[in-house]
């Protein structure tokens, strides 16, 4: 699997390959709250950024609670860095792109 977490995330590469949309894996990390010295406490990862489109996605297939923190996270960076534009891609999100394109790992 390499470099990925999940399958489902070397699928959205792939597909991101085949439609020659340029991405970065995980290339930044945002601090998102730090304690009363300015040490960070939470931050957010997305999973890819797309250099065409000035985008960050996340992909999660995994359990609601998760899916809840994740979007947590992303309102707060909305809220901090509303120049910053992240997209979640959901389990059902990627059912639909492995139906569509034939992805064989999809979620």
């Amino acid at each position: 699997m390499g470099m990925f977490a999940h399958p489902s995330e070397r699928e959205i590469a792939d597909l991101f390959d085949s439609y020659g949309i340029r991405w970065e894996y995980e290339p930044t990390t945002f601090v998102l709250e730090t304690n009363e010295v300015g040490d960070p406490t939470c931050g957010f990862t997305p999973d890819f950024y797309l250099c065409d489109f000035d985008t960050y996605v996340e992909v999660t297939t995994v359990r609601q609670s998760l899916v809840t923190r994740k979007h947590r996270k992303i309102r707060l960076l909305e809220a901090q860095r509303p120049d910053v534009s992240v997209r979640l891609l959901c389990r059902r999100d990627v059912e639909r792109l492995g139906l569509k394109y034939g992805l064989s790992n999809a979620a």
